[in-house]
């Protein structure tokens, strides 16, 4: 009997240091001293010190310096200046309290120890805090001048042992991504299905179901763990650089995103075009393809706003010709005639462009005249091999690298192009020995294309302030968002796989600030000919931030070359993405001003329920659309779980749903199913051949009434669709919509708001008020009766509304 007791408490030992660890620091950190130092907080402790700084009620930055090293003031994150915002600060015996009207952070002297909370609620805690250790020589990384396991530095933190993770930048891994050690190193990753732990846009970001985020303010390679041992443990290791990391709270996952974005930076409102049908494939060997590819869109009545050409437009070969970046004169003799041409007929277009100059490119010995590219330890232009060729990188750090690359991009503007595409931007090969005007190659790789992106943005901002640039690229970092980038997840495979990837990486992308991830329509990778799994993909890209096909051109991408009934099918899911315009549109003005996602994880509906932590197989489309993308070849029926706050109705058959019921529903080939939450206002407009013809003078307003709901709302943004931070200018409409329910009056009103530099259109409404069962007695408009139909049979009350300025619009009905 003692000895078992005596292997029971061996046993338990280990146990018991975890369970200490979970409650205190490092044994050897000891508290010195807290003061107030100019809007901040100083703990001074036997290692380091701590500087503790708020920038809002609901963020708090906390940065640890060690002994010997200077604090580092510069982030490639943040934008946000800190607020000056009232904090108290409270002394016990054991402990300091240093509050924001939000967020309390509470310094523990013995054992030491630092945690946060949110209006009473206890979010997180550093466990060990700042750790050194050796990286992991089997699974991590070696430095490259020892040979050695490389040096790390940590910030641990204690979880709780039901906290679901999400974050980490681009991956598919699951919704709830606990459990795993993810690379902070951003790597294309080619042909993927539906399993990826490394992608091309990693970012030091962990979000909990607990409702906070935690952001690591330092781009250095390196690694977010997030428990893979099974230690409630989260931690955060990099090679160096600051030990900064910011908490961020709010009441809602809507004030959580909104914080980080305001933290980190809000994403302008792309130009209307963005928000419609791509021509795309690798690639258009030729000005004749171009046309023709354009014109059989129109002549299919498919609408179509861009065209996109891959790296023919400057080589005839795919190897050997990167970093010429001009027009390939045989192949593109009248280039400037044939952009012209697609704008008249309301076609943009965008061209590739690479990071990468080859040695066998024309602007080779121009790049190394000018010091363009990254450099050796001796300063000469490092060169190297990768699939394309001997190559040198672009060092856009540096303002000779900078200024270069900004002027291919103005001349190519100058000549008509409207969309910048940023290819292999991780860098996709990218020598641990080359070094940057600002750094070594892994001290600044995961910026690259952040630092692109911001090139981009600059230079349009410098010299072509009043347009809004679209810059497509699969790299980035914490707040490239702010730059404009519209990333896409790089080249999946095409099959099932691959399309069951995307719903779970577009969710986790728009919950760290990147509202436009979206992927290649169809699948990228492999001469792969499925016309359901392309019909799905479409179907399903409707309610994707970004509808752009795109493929290696041995099956085509383009549904004008698709056989008739997948042209059908594709037509009427590209139509309806033309009809959604009102609606998509305002969504991407609610994350220009909110930082709101396009697609949201079921997360946001319902926070508390453990059932959707890690669902991503239904998700909400702005806030009024449930969709379930089908994911599965030769599917005939979907789960679909209704959120409960609301009922749902059938967008196509009007069927109602209550809500927090998981239905079986039938699947039809022409659709994915989609619904419509009660209460919900949806704007939508006739199909135009492309949004250069977009007008809301005319709007098909959708009102989906139901007993349940007193009083809904929604709204319409509407501006001219190009003119650079037209919001901010006054020159914009919002429409705002509001219903409200007593008894049987039904009243609906439109209110318009105007910018100081927007004239209100003169507009007709076509409303349809949905789930009106009974005839209704009267209906008056702007206080007059007016002739209506009502429609028995879809439950349907159509009401027209005259063409008029006024501001205001009112609807009574009498059920």
């Amino acid at each position: 009997m003692k000895s078992n007791s005596i292997a029971k408490l061996a046993a338990m030992l280990p146990l018991l240091v975890v369970s200490q660890a979970g409650q205190a620091q490092n044994a050897d950190r000891k508290f010195d001293s807290a003061t107030r130092n100019g809007g901040q907080l100083e703990v001074h402790t036997s290692d380091g010190r701590y500087v503790i700084k708020p920038y809002s009620a609901g963020i708090v930055e906390t940065t640890f310096v060690p002994n010997g090293e200077q604090i580092d003031p510069a982030s490639h994150a943040v934008v946000l200046a800190p607020a000056a915002i009232r904090t108290t600060l409270t002394t016990k015996v054991n402990s300091i309290e240093y509050a924001t009207p939000g967020i309390v952070v509470t310094i523990t002297k013995s054992p030491f120890q630092i945690s946060y909370a949110y209006k009473g609620k206890r979010l997180v805690a550093e466990k060990h805090g700042y750790v050194k250790f050796k990286d992991d020589v089997a699974t991590g990384s070696r430095d490259i001048n020892k040979g050695e396991a490389r040096e790390l530095e940590g910030i641990e933190f204690a979880l709780d042992k039901d906290e679901a993770l999400y974050g980490a930048g681009e991956r598919a891994v699951g919704m709830n991504r606990r459990g795993h050690r993810f690379t902070l190193y951003n790597k294309a990753h080619y042909g993927y299905d539906d399993k990826s732990e490394q992608m091309g846009y990693a970012m030091p970001v962990a979000l909990s179901s607990k409702m906070y985020a935690l952001h690591f303010d330092n781009p250095q390679t390196g690694y977010l763990d997030f428990d893979s041992k099974n230690n409630d443990s989260l931690t955060y290791e990099t090679i160096g650089g600051r030990k900064t990391y910011q908490v961020i709270a709010g009441d809602s996952w809507e004030d959580v995103v909104g914080n980080y974005t305001s933290l980190t930076g809000k994403q302008p409102l792309p130009p209307r075009w963005a928000f419609g049908n791509f021509a795309m494939r690798f690639g258009y060997r030729n000005e004749a393809v171009a046309r023709d590819t354009v014109n059989k869109f129109i002549a299919d009545d498919i609408p179509l706003d861009a065209i996109v050409f891959d790296l023919f437009w400057f080589g005839k070969e795919i190897k050997g010709t990167m970093g010429n970046l001009a027009w390939d004169k045989d192949s593109f003799p009248n280039a400037t005639g044939m952009i012209a041409d697609f704008q008249k007929k309301g076609v943009q277009t965008v061209v590739i462009t690479e990071p990468f100059i080859l040695d066998t490119s024309s602007k080779w010995q121009e790049a190394v005249d000018n010091k363009v590219l990254g450099m050796d330890a001796n300063g000469a232009p490092l060169a190297y091999d990768f699939y394309f060729g001997h190559t040198g990188l672009i060092d856009i750090f540096g303002k000779p690298g900078k200024d270069w690359f900004w002027n291919i991009y103005k001349g190519l503007r100058e000549q008509g192009v409207t969309g910048v595409w940023g290819d292999l931007g991780e860098p996709e090969v990218h020598p641990a020995a080359m070094r940057h005007a600002t750094g070594s190659a892994d001290q600044v790789h995961n910026i690259y294309g952040h630092q692109w992106a911001r090139l981009v943005a600059e230079g349009y901002q410098q010299d072509f302030p009043t347009e809004r640039p679209f810059i497509l690229m699969r790299a980035g970092y914490s707040g490239t968002q702010r730059y404009g980038i519209i990333p896409w997840s790089g080249d999946v495979n095409r099959g099932w796989g691959g399309l069951q990837a995307q719903p779970e990486i577009s969710l986790q992308m728009g919950m760290q600030g990147a509202g436009y991830m979206h992927s290649d329509l169809g699948g990228f990778a492999n001469p792969v000919l499925d016309n359901e799994l392309y019909t799905r993909w479409l179907q399903y890209g409707v309610f994707q931030p970004i509808f752009r096909p795109h493929a290696q051109d041995e099956v085509a991408p383009e549904p004008v070359y698709r056989e008739d009934r997948t042209k059908a099918l594709a037509r009427e899911a590209i139509r309806l993405r033309y009809r959604l315009l009102p609606y998509n549109y305002t969504l991407g003005f609610d994350n220009n001003q909110k930082g709101l996602p396009l697609m949201r994880p079921m997360l946001y509906e319902e926070p508390g329920n453990a059932k959707v932590r890690a669902m991503s197989s239904t998700y909400l489309w702005g806030k009024d659309f449930l969709v379930t993308p089908v994911l599965k070849q030769g599917a005939t029926t979907a789960e679909v779980y209704f959120p409960a706050r609301s009922a749902w109705f059938d967008f196509y058959s009007g069927e109602k749903y209550a809500g927090g019921a998981t239905v079986s529903v039938k699947l039809n080939a022409d659709h994915v199913p989609v619904y419509v939450r009660a209460g919900a206002f949806i704007p939508m407009a006739k199909v135009v051949q492309t949004t250069r013809d977009y007008s809301t003078k005319h709007i098909d307003l959708h009102y989906y009434h139901d007993a349940s709901v007193g009083a809904g709302a929604g709204k319409l943004y509407d501006d001219d669709g190009s003119t650079a931070q037209a919001y901010e200018q006054g020159k914009y409409e919002l429409l705002h919509f509001a219903s409200k329910l007593q008894g049987r009056s039904l009243s609906l009103r439109i209110e318009s708001e105007v910018g100081k530099q927007y004239q209100r259109p003169e507009r007709s409404i076509a409303l349809q008020v949905h789930n009106v069962t009974a005839h209704p007695s009267l209906v008056r408009v702007d206080g007059k009766p007016v002739i209506f139909v009502w429609d028995e049979a879809a439950k349907m009350l159509n009401i027209a509304l005259p063409a008029s300025s006024q501001a205001g619009r009112s609807v009574a009905i009498t059920l």
